[in-house]
């Protein structure tokens, strides 16, 4: 079975094609900008090579408020009402948390594929708009994180709140002292993000009884660059979202 599988995120929203064990035709767009038109078009492009129009659809949304248009297009395109991914939902583990419906829907979406694909016990950092990191145990359950700002909140903080410094994007800066204020902002945004992503790990260890033997998967749009900079063992899985997403509509409607 073939499902779209979308995730509206804070900053961008990517969909995709799934079946049971590949994520295809990936796309990305603006979660805040995109319109009805722009949404049915990629939908519609996505399609294009396929016979079947009226594939299934399941969302994660933590933008309320762009779930609805993201409804309206795939049911304009599909035919069918996409599944919308809540806690209650059969996801194939349990959730040990006190309050389920805080949990984002695209941190489920991370523990059921990262499960699937690596087994539990796991750890699941998605380093999007805010980075967080999501622990799934041996039973396996969901038991809960860390959340922490994402990259793109410290680079875009300094600019907004100093009046001289600049703005500026992570490049690969190699000095150990900045020789310009955007050299010394680089090597701070670089070494202390990346500093900071080994320390909560390290935390979260400590509290497990198996310590950091415990598998650490890595999405999101900046997780390669910064697992390639902190000396981590991780696997970078770009497309886990997408697939745990296809995973759980398996589940409830497979």
């Amino acid at each position: 079975m073939i499902v779209i599988t979308v995730d509206i995120g804070n900053t961008s929203t990517s969909m995709g094609l799934v079946s049971s064990k590949r994520v295809t035709a990936v796309q990305r767009l603006s979660t805040h900008k995109s319109t009805l038109q722009d949404i049915e078009r990629t939908l519609r492009a996505m399609l294009v090579s396929r016979k079947e129009k009226t594939l299934p659809s399941i969302i994660a949304s933590v933008v309320p408020r762009r779930s609805a248009v993201w409804q309206r297009a795939l049911f304009n395109v599909t035919g069918l009402q996409p599944l919308i991914l809540t806690h209650r939902l059969n996801l194939g583990i349990a959730i040990d948390y006190p309050r389920p419906w805080r949990i984002g829907a695209d941190r489920l979406a991370n523990a059921v594929g990262a499960v699937a694909r690596y087994g539990s016990p796991v750890i699941v950092a998605d380093f999007g708009t805010a980075l967080t990191f999501d622990v799934i145990d041996e039973r396996p359950a969901y038991v809960g994180g860390v959340i922490a700002p994402g990259l793109p909140l410290m680079t875009e903080y300094l600019p907004s709140r100093t009046a001289l410094l600049p703005p500026f994007e992570i490049k690969g800066y190699r000095r150990h002292i900045g020789r310009s204020t955007l050299g010394a902002m680089q090597i701070g945004a670089r070494i202390g993000y990346v500093g900071m992503v080994r320390e909560i790990y390290r935390h979260i260890c400590e509290g497990l009884p198996h310590r950091c033997r415990v598998p650490l998967v890595a999405t999101g749009g900046y997780a390669r660059w910064v697992v390639s900079g902190s000396k981590l063992e991780a696997k970078v899985d770009s497309s886990l979202t997408l697939f745990g997403l296809g995973k759980i509509f398996q589940l409830n409607r497979g």
